[in-house]
This record gives C-alpha cells, sequence and structure tokens, in this order.
C-alpha cells in the first residue's frame, strides 16, 4: 500500500513543485534576445556621436567648439534621460518594455531627419552670434540624447523584475550595450567612412534603433 501510494503521489509531487524551467526559460530570452538588442542601441549610439560631431564641423569647423558640444550634449542628455526613465521605470515598471521600444523608434526617426534638421540649423543661423548657434545644435541635439538615456533604467527594470538581481542586471546591459558602443566606434572610424557617405551612416544607425524597436515591441506582443 506504502509503495503504490509512492507511485501514485510522485507525480502530483512533481507538479507541485515550483516552475523552474519557466524562470531560467525567461533568463535565458534576456540573454539571448534582449541583450543583442541593447548591443545593437549601443552601436547606434556612438555611430550618433561621431557622425553629429562631423556635420557639427560643417558649422563651426574642426575645433573645440563642435567637440564641446557634441560631448556635453550627449553627457547632459544621457544624464537627464536616466534620471526620466528611472522615475518611469519606477512608477510602471510593468510598462518598462513598451518605453524602451518607443524610446528606440523616437531615436531612430530622429536620426533619419537629424543631418537636414543640423544642416538646416546651420543655414538658418549661419550669421548669427556664435553662441546662438552653439544653443540651438545644443537643445536639438538634447532630446535624443535624453532617450538614449532613459533607455538604460528602464531596460534594467525589466531585467530586474525577471531576475529579482539589479546588479546583475545591471551589470550585463552595461556590458553589452558599452561593447556596442565599442564596435560602432570601429566600424565607423576603420571602415565606413572609407566606403560610404556621413548620411549614409546616419541612416543605417537609424534604422538600427527602429529595427530594435520593431524586435522589443514583438517580444512583448509574443510574452503578454
Amino acid at each position: 500500500m506504502t509503495a503504490q501510494s509512492s507511485v501514485i503521489d510522485a507525480p502530483m509531487a512533481a507538479a507541485a513543485q515550483p516552475s523552474e524551467p519557466s524562470g531560467a526559460t525567461a533568463e535565458t530570452g534576456v540573454t539571448r534576445r534582449l541583450a543583442p538588442l541593447f548591443f545593437v542601441s549601443g552601436v547606434s549610439a556612438l555611430v550618433y556621436q561621431i557622425c553629429w560631431q562631423r556635420l557639427l564641423f560643417a558649422s563651426f569647423g574642426v575645433d573645440m567648439d563642435s567637440v564641446t558640444i557634441i560631448v556635453s550634449v550627449f553627457m547632459l542628455g544621457l544624464g537627464l534621460g536616466a534620471l526620466v526613465g528611472g522615475e518611469l521605470a519606477d512608477r510602471r515598471p510593468a510598462s518598462a518594455l513598451r518605453v524602451f521600444a518607443l524610446a528606440e523608434l523616437g531615436i531612430g526617426v530622429f536620426g533619419f531627419f537629424s543631418p537636414a534638421l543640423i544642416r538646416g540649423a546651420g543655414d538658418v543661423f549661419v550669421g548669427a552670434p556664435h553662441w546662438q548657434m552653439i544653443t540651438v545644435n545644443f537643445l536639438l541635439l538634447l532630446v535624443p540624447t535624453c532617450l538614449m538615456g532613459a533607455t538604460l533604467p528602464v531596460l534594467v527594470a525589466h531585467v530586474t523584475r525577471v531576475w529579482k538581481n539589479v546588479g546583475k542586471s545591471i551589470g550585463l546591459l552595461y556590458q553589452v550595450n558599452t561593447l556596442g558602443g565599442a564596435f560602432g566606434v570601429a566600424l565607423i572610424g576603420f571602415a565606413w567612412f572609407l566606403l560610404f557617405e556621413l548620411d549614409t551612416a546616419i541612416r543605417a544607425a537609424a534604422t538600427l534603433n527602429v529595427l530594435v524597436s520593431a524586435a522589443t515591441f514583438l517580444w512583448i506582443r509574443r510574452h503578454d
């Protein structure tokens, strides 16, 4: 009787155990799908930084003004975006992936139009005082850089919900995004400009952002 009960109760006990494979599957999904998307996002970000700086060279010349604008606006934009993104992630953690996808889409849309916008601003303010040209270009690039800054905290919020480990989440995402940025710099600096034009590089980066956004929305649709 005891042996029979053990045989009968074994499947029930196994079914009652926590479904760890689903958690492992979720972690694998983050590693195999979301991490590569953030790598691509890092590639695009550094491509923009280099290409936008070259566009500013046309307005200011190759001097410290152009370098100062692009570095300052990226640092300020990333910082402000991280603050806003962190606040959104705290208030709506379940919507973190959607915010990430929308941010990537916004970056991509701006990227497509950025060459015309930056050149147009230079043409309009060509006779204006130097500080006005600097201010206009600074404010123009502040929007996409804020969106870039928001991507890390909102994605960390989502991954932390899956892994229950903030340090592990930040470590993975920051690692892949930094590697993506390094790859983007190497690609643009050593290969791309030898074969293609500046605007083509920007449009390619914008396309990557749109693809990241589309892939993220697809991920959301499959897992909702």
